[in-house]
């Protein structure tokens, strides 16, 4: 696990608090944090998919995508929503695994569909694998309300393309590197199961964030070092500034 973590460790700026590995692996918050993680898996994937048909795909594999993603949504949306049946689904069915055409007038000239379709596929396995966890515990699925770690670093992308795709692409590595280092932090503090679970995804996700970070410099095609040191100390201050709510991606817990 420690060869995997070398490199995350060195691209983030600092380590996730005491004090959230301590509020995360208390029993009374077990549900908060399987129900964000969740909701993060799935967002990852939405990310992907919008970042693919805005800047990669034509029309027709633009839908694909969309197809592919309905029964995820159509679950996460419906509050009348059934988990044994979406479960219980053939998830292989609308798979966007048919060859998805670039448009013709691509926005790069870097091909960011297969990295992006592989992510694609992990996190919304990965969304699944942390449903059942959730069904096996008796713990609802339930929507969250956006943190402002991912607001944070938003709002610090610039408004003018190709820099808006390189910051996202950048934003879209520190996220996928700090889910990396918190798996691998809370895994010891869990139960067997949780443990298992978590190394799992550290070994599946790890290469995410370099992921990102290739496309990244291939679309600017040109140093983005400045841009990525900026981030990370903008993620940094995001990870070690107190926060009143407690997520997958918080900072601190407030005191008091």
């Amino acid at each position: 696990m420690q060869q995997l973590l070398a490199p995350i460790s060195a691209f983030l700026q600092c380590d996730t608090p005491d004090a959230w590995i301590a509020a995360a692996a208390r029993p009374e918050n077990l549900s908060a944090l399987l129900i964000d993680h969740c909701n993060c898996e799935l967002k990852a994937a939405q990310t992907a998919m919008f970042l693919l048909r805005k800047y990669a795909l034509d029309k027709p594999s633009g839908e694909a995508l969309l197809a592919w993603a309905k029964p995820y949504e159509e679950f996460v949306y419906h509050k009348d929503r059934d988990l044994t049946a979406f479960l219980a689904r053939d998830s292989k069915k609308n798979e966007a695994i048919a060859v998805l055409v670039p448009r013709e007038q691509l926005a790069m000239t870097v091909d960011i569909i297969g990295p992006m379709v592989r992510l694609i596929k992990e996190e919304f396995h990965h969304f699944e694998q942390v449903l059942e966890l959730m069904q096996r515990r008796d713990i609802g699925y339930q929507n969250v309300r956006a943190a402002r770690y991912a607001k944070g670093l938003m709002g610090q992308v610039r408004t003018h393309e190709p820099a808006t795709l390189v910051d996202k692409l950048i934003v879209g590595a520190y996220i996928e590197a700090r889910s990396c280092e918190r798996f691998a932090k809370l895994a010891p503090h869990l139960d067997d199961e949780l443990k298992r679970f978590y190394v799992s995804l550290l070994r599946s996700e790890a290469r995410h964030f370099r992921d990102y970070l290739s496309l990244a410099q291939a679309i600017a095609g040109e140093d983005i070092g400045e841009r990525v040191a900026h981030f990370g100390r903008l993620e940094a201050e995001l990870i070690q500034a107190s926060d009143t709510e407690f997520h997958f991606h918080s900072g601190a817990p407030a005191q008091g």
